[in-house]
C-alpha cells in the first residue's frame, strides 16, 4: 500500500495487521518499508535463532552430511559450488546465522547468501569461470607506493 495511506489513515492501516504478517509501505522516492505486530517480529527472531542453532548443532555432532544433502533443496544454485567450496559455504553460513541472531540483523545473512549465489553464477558458466581463473599474462610493471593521507 502506499505510504501515504498510512499517514492519512493510520488506524485503518494499523488494523489490517490483524489480517497479514506485515505490510509493505511503497514510498516513491525511497525504499519501501514494512510494517509488523512486534510480537510478529519477535517470533521471526526466535524462528531464526532456533534455526541457527539446529545449524550448527548439526555441524558441531558431525552431521554436516545431513547438511550437505540438504542444501540443494534450500538453496538449488549450491549444485554449481565445487564440494570443498559447499563445506565452507555451510561453515560461513552457521557462524554468520549465529551472529546475526545475536545481533537481531539477519542483512549479514542475506550479503553472505548473495555473495555465495555469485560465486555459483561463475562456477555454473564455463567460459566466465575461465576468464576469472586463468593467470595473467606478463607482468604489470612496478607498483606505484600508496598515497599517505594526513
Amino acid at each position: 500500500m502506499p505510504f501515504s495511506e498510512l499517514l492519512h489513515h493510520p488506524a485503518a492501516t494499523t488494523r489490517r495487521l490483524d489480517a497479514v504478517r506485515a505490510l509493505r509501505l511503497r514510498r516513491r522516492d525511497a525504499a519501501d518499508l514494512a510494517l509488523m505486530r512486534v510480537d510478529q517480529m519477535e517470533r521471526d527472531a526466535t524462528v531464526m535463532d532456533f534455526t541457527s542453532r539446529l545449524l550448527a548443532g548439526l555441524v558441531r555432532t558431525e552431521n554436516i552430511e545431513a547438511l550437505r544433502q540438504a542444501l540443494p533443496e534450500a538453496l538449488p544454485w549450491s549444485t554449481f559450488l565445487p564440494a570443498e567450496d559447499v563445506d565452507t559455504l555451510l561453515t560461513e553460513l552457521v557462524d554468520t546465522a549465529r551472529g546475526a541472531v545475536a545481533l537481531d540483523n539477519l542483512a549479514p545473512i542475506a550479503l553472505l547468501l548473495t555473495q555465495w549465489r555469485h560465486s555459483a553464477e561463475i562456477y555454473a558458466d564455463p567460459a566466465l569461470l575461465a576468464i576469472l581463473t586463468r593467470e595473467p599474462e606478463g607482468d604489470f610493471g612496478p607498483v606505484p607506493m600508496p598515497q599517505v593521507s594526513e
